[in-house]
């Protein structure tokens, strides 16, 4: 699927409230069923010129699509992302996931703000490892998984 492709998906989410379409844009873009997203320039085409990306656990900001493509063209190895949500309405959509870094979990929720276009302006990451929970607890609560 192509940039303009996934953009058309982001536009309709955007005006629509249209939870299936963002869905469908960022399963795309990331690559979620077919194992390969967009390409890093492609991805660039779906950024906003004055793209933001923070990521507030390590104190990160990253200034501009073009930087944004620079991380993802020398990121190592992308981890693979299972979504477990994606939940918004307008210009503010969160997906809600876990990323497996080759057998490193970390649980993620990305706060996605768009502009009417459907391209991406800022982009926050929460990230946060699993941890075991307190005994004092069990009375009051179930697994998730």
């Amino acid at each position: 699927m192509s940039a303009s492709e996934v953009l058309d998906l982001f536009r309709r989410a955007v005006a629509g409230d249209d939870v299936v379409a963002m869905r469908a844009g960022l399963d795309r873009a990331l690559g979620l069923t077919s194992g390969t997203g967009l390409s890093a320039e492609d991805e660039y085409r779906v950024r906003h010129p004055d793209y933001v990306m923070e990521m507030p656990q390590s104190g990160e900001r990253i200034r501009g699509r073009e930087a944004m493509r620079a991380v993802q063209e020398a990121f190592p190895t992308p981890p693979r992302l299972t979504v477990r949500r994606v939940v918004g309405a307008g210009h503010v959509w969160v997906l809600e996931g876990v990323n497996d870094y080759g057998g490193e979990v970390w649980h993620v929720a990305l706060v996605l703000e768009f502009d009417d276009e459907g391209r991406i302006v800022r982009d926050t990451r929460y990230y946060a490892q699993p941890v075991e929970p307190p005994a004092w607890r069990t009375p009051w609560v179930e697994p998730l998984g």
